[in-house]
């Protein structure tokens, strides 16, 4: 079965055409800057090598219909036709309290992600763009959607409710949601696979470290918390994002500089975390370069960065009495050797003890345990594959499998 996964963001639409009974990856890439004058596609080929088409692309069906030309083009196509398109799995950031797993596209599921564009304005939206264009283009092949926050729908009442006025609960829906729930889903799984471990016995810290960022407490293979909010803008210290901050530093700035709500929805999501403290970068390679050659905001933003990941770590360690391993992943956790060192050179009272020359070997495209076999906690490195898990949920949701 061929699935086409879809990640659609605000000016992009990121594709991989997967043959998931095997696992095989048939095509993989992404429309960049859609409705801008410099719009191109993105191709990965099988020899690692990258190729950019410009294009003339002016909303999320341009891009779709560019992605799919792209499949069945005869020099660099993988597919004759679209009839080769089993089913695709659509990314959906925001689901609510509506959606506790994958379901199977339909005017009702439509109308439910619609509904969420109030408390995910920035990602719904565009999620809905993928899934209508496909409706457009091939509307006849079912799809899937597959949604970030479902996952974390086991968490406890205590867990995810904020201590606001309990109408705002009941009537607006406002409580902690959390994200990146594919990502943390995948690994707690495929940590407990490389362990050879029942992930229904464990008490995994999950550490979805990138641009993006959150961390999750799992047991049994439940999330039961997590650091992302009613938005992704709460928790950990980001590349643009803000993360944990006093609501009242937020007012006090928007009082004495007149700033409106969406100018500050901005700020906290676009222009602060790592780049807001550096002025230089929201990429953490570039942060690690600029503290290693002396640059003493760059060292403060990677100081920061570090403790807000530890501070969760102690904290879910605690709310679950314990911990059984700690898996990294991400674009920051799957490569940036120096901080999980930092990290869990701070965890020695819970007995991790860590395999720095592992440590140091497990990177780009490499994953594995870093701790050392008298550590009392596993740690370990996993490459997350939330495409692989979108199209393992939309093939046994069209093949009328329970997830």
């Amino acid at each position: 079965m061929n699935i086409l996964v879809l990640n659609c963001g605000s000016s992009s639409a990121k594709y991989k055409l997967i043959e998931i009974k095997e696992n095989k990856t048939l095509a993989e890439g992404g429309v960049e800057k859609i409705g801008l004058p410099d719009a191109f596609i993105k191709l990965k080929f099988d020899d690692g090598s990258k190729k950019n088409i410009d294009l003339d692309i002016t909303d999320h069906k341009g891009a779709i219909k560019a992605i799919l030309d792209v499949l069945t083009h005869p020099d660099y196509g993988c597919i004759k036709s679209f009839d080769e398109i089993d089913a695709v799995g659509h990314r959906v950031v925001h689901g609510g309290e509506k959606f506790s797993q994958s379901v199977l596209i339909t005017p009702e599921v439509k109308a439910m992600i619609r509904e969420c564009y109030g408390i995910a304005p920035l990602h719904n939206p565009v999620n809905m763009a993928g899934i209508e264009a496909i409706d457009a283009i091939l509307p006849d092949v079912p799809q899937v959607a597959v949604f970030d926050t479902a996952f974390h729908q086991t968490m406890p009442a205590a867990a995810y409710r904020y201590a606001l006025p309990e109408k705002y609960y009941n009537e607006d829906h406002v409580r902690r949601y959390g994200f990146h729930g594919t990502s943390h889903r995948f690994v707690s799984r495929r940590v407990c696979e490389m362990l050879g471990v029942d992930y229904k016995e464990q008490k995994i810290v999950c550490c979805h470290i990138g641009n993006g960022a959150s961390i999750s407490a799992i047991v049994g293979g439940k999330s039961i918390d997590t650091s992302m909010g009613l938005t992704p803008t709460e928790g950990l210290m980001m590349g643009t994002r803000v993360g944990d901050v006093d609501p009242g530093a937020l007012l006090y700035i928007m009082d004495k500089y007149g700033i409106t709500p969406k100018q500050m929805i901005g700020i906290v999501n676009k222009e602060s975390g790592v780049l807001g403290v550096t002025g230089l970068s929201s990429d953490m390679r570039e942060i690690v370069d600029a503290a290693e050659h002396g640059d003493a905001k760059a060292q403060l933003a990677l100081d920061m960065y570090e403790l807000r990941i530890l501070k969760y770590i102690g904290a879910y360690v605690a709310e679950m009495n314990g911990v059984d391993i700690i898996a990294f992943t991400g674009g920051v956790g799957e490569n940036q050797t120096g901080t999980r060192l930092n990290v869990c050179r701070q965890l020695e009272y819970l007995g991790v003890k860590i395999n720095e020359a592992e440590n140091e070997r497990l990177w780009h495209g490499k994953e594995g345990v870093i701790s050392t076999p008298d550590s009392r906690v596993k740690v370990v490195v996993v490459l997350t594959d939330e495409e692989y898990m979108i199209a393992r949920d939309t093939e046994a949701i069209v093949e009328g499998r329970t997830l």
